[in-house]
């Protein structure tokens, strides 16, 4: 279902009858929503506000019982080896590696396999309970049904 956005008026599906009117399908947002949220970070002490959004998103998301696949891209990457998310500061924002252990608690965590190579990282670099893989995985996972994902 596609639903479309016009400046000053209610979220609208195209549908028959005059523009803006919302066609008899149309399901609750919640009822449509993705079972499944695959979230690829590219940003980390770069660009602190959007990698604190991916994290924040990502263990809101887990907490509501979602199940998510945090994905750690660019310099992100460095989240990964033990210690460094402590590194971390961003003002009003929750602790990156509190965000990170419920993650890692409830959801999968994945570093890109050519990032890690980038910083000669290893499984042995990293902590416990992250993955490396590639694109390919990333594709299978946001390809997926009821699926949703999301780039920060």
């Amino acid at each position: 279902m596609r639903y479309t956005h016009r400046a000053g008026a209610q979220l609208t599906r195209p549908g028959p009858g005059p523009p803006g009117e919302v066609g008899p399908a149309v399901r609750p947002y919640h009822a449509a929503m993705a079972k499944k949220l695959v979230i690829k970070v590219t940003a980390g002490a770069d660009a602190p506000e959007r990698c604190s959004q991916a994290f924040t998103v990502a263990a809101v998301a887990v907490a509501s019982g979602v199940d998510v696949s945090l994905w750690l891209t660019g310099e992100s990457a460095w989240f990964a080896v033990p210690g460094r998310a402590a590194e971390f500061e961003l003002p009003h924002a929750a602790p990156l590696p509190d965000l990170l252990d419920s993650i890692l608690a409830g959801g999968r965590v994945t570093l890109c396999t050519q990032c890690a190579a980038r910083r000669d990282l290893t499984e042995q670099d990293v902590i416990e309970g992250v993955r490396i893989a590639g694109a390919q995985v990333f594709i299978q996972e946001a390809l997926g049904d009821d699926t949703q994902a999301l780039v920060y």
